[in-house]
């Protein structure tokens, strides 16, 4: 088996498909979506493919070191998320061609269900009781939401205490019985989350997410001592490498996004090096279903999963949502709060190729918001 032939799609709302074909007709499908830069990773993509046409797409490691490695210049999302869109691809391939579940081909499952969570806003405190309930109504047991819009790098009091007024509006609404996962999103300086993390410790969330900018990585253990709350970061590391520090510093969630950290070969590597510091893992994934599909495939062949994020019904998805790209839906649908155990050979969904032709045909220029603050400097989005 040889590939013959490798595509892109960039579809709505803001997603990158990767296709890639061998001669013997098996496709398979992977998702490279790096949110605001799409453009960029579909070049790196088709440079990609001077190495891989021609290749056995079975030597994903093989292929994986050579993308990752061969080249002066590495690493990166641009880079990162270009390999992981074909290593998701050569793994549902290799699914496929064996008729088996990626995950078996990982060791074999460890757990029949995987917890789900979904997205429920927060940038504007009003509605976070409803989109909570919405959430509940479809059977999650736990949320995320951001801990606030714009906030100065030191935050008014009037700030501090928004932040406080919607983690206590959603833990009404969750009752003790379901979870609240609080995103920072990069927006505070470790100042300010010192300042409101032991605020939010009654509260009890289920994590703190990304509470300081990944490039102050090496800050985020003074944050993870200073509070009983587990901290949890990664969808912006992008290796092994990246991970390393903030494992070191005492984070208890990591959470790469397997279409940025190298697809489902880095990510598994990224989760069994977590389990050795004790951290559980949690993908990023406010992505389409292919990304949703991967994560799932890693998160049931590995022991320290924690839960997964899922982005049906996100407010991101204008103009296309999660399952318009499926030929069947199923395999995807929440059961008491979980997706059951994929059963499917490769990522165990079938990609409705017809609509991601025609949605590839539409396109989409999704960018990143650009914020300031009231005195018109940059702020973190």
């Amino acid at each position: 088996m040889r590939i013959s032939r490798i595509e892109t799609f960039l579809v709505p709302p803001r997603w990158l498909f990767v296709r890639v074909e061998t001669d013997e007709g098996v496709v398979g499908w992977g998702e490279a979506s790096l949110e605001g830069h799409s453009d960029a990773v579909r070049t790196v993509v088709d440079q990609f493919a001077e190495h891989l046409l021609g290749s056995d797409p079975a030597r994903i490691e093989d292929h994986w070191q050579v993308l990752t490695k061969s080249g002066f210049y590495r690493g990166g999302p641009v880079f990162g998320s270009a390999v992981s869109g074909v290593d998701q691809a050569l793994w549902d391939i290799k699914g496929k061609a064996l008729g088996v579940p990626v995950y078996e081909l990982l060791g074999g499952y460890v757990r029949d269900r995987i917890r789900m969570y979904g997205w429920v806003g927060g940038d504007d405190p009003s509605g976070i009781a409803d989109a909570i309930q919405a959430q509940i109504d479809v059977g999650l047991t736990a949320v995320k939401m951001n801990a606030a819009g714009t906030i100065a790098p030191l935050g008014t009091v009037a700030q501090i205490d928004g932040v406080l007024d919607r983690v206590a509006a959603a833990r009404e609404v969750l009752g003790p019985d379901r979870d609240v996962a609080v995103d920072f999103h990069g927006r505070f300086t470790l100042a300010n989350a010192r300042r409101v993390a032991p605020l939010l410790e009654p509260l009890r969330p289920f994590f703190l997410e990304e509470p300081v900018v990944p490039e102050n990585s090496h800050l985020i253990g003074q944050l993870a001592q200073a509070t009983s709350i587990p901290i949890a970061t990664g969808e912006r590391l992008y290796s092994r490498q990246d991970f390393l520090p903030v494992l070191q510093a005492g984070i208890a969630v990591a959470q790469p996004d397997l279409s940025h950290a190298g697809g489902i070969s880095e990510v598994r590597r990224i989760a069994a090096m977590a389990e050795v510091y004790d951290v559980q893992l949690a993908p990023h994934c406010p992505l389409g279903p292919i990304a949703l599909a991967a994560c799932l495939q890693v998160g049931f062949a590995t022991p320290n999963l924690l839960i997964q994020e899922q982005s049906i019904g996100i407010h991101y998805n204008r103009g296309a949502e999660v399952l318009d790209y499926v030929v069947d839906t199923a395999p995807l649908q929440f059961v008491h709060g979980n997706i059951e155990r994929l059963t499917g050979p490769g990522l165990g969904i079938d990609v409705d190729e017809s609509a991601v032709r025609a949605a590839d045909a539409r396109g989409h220029s999704w960018r990143t918001p650009l914020w300031r603050h009231s005195d018109g400097s940059l702020a973190q989005w």
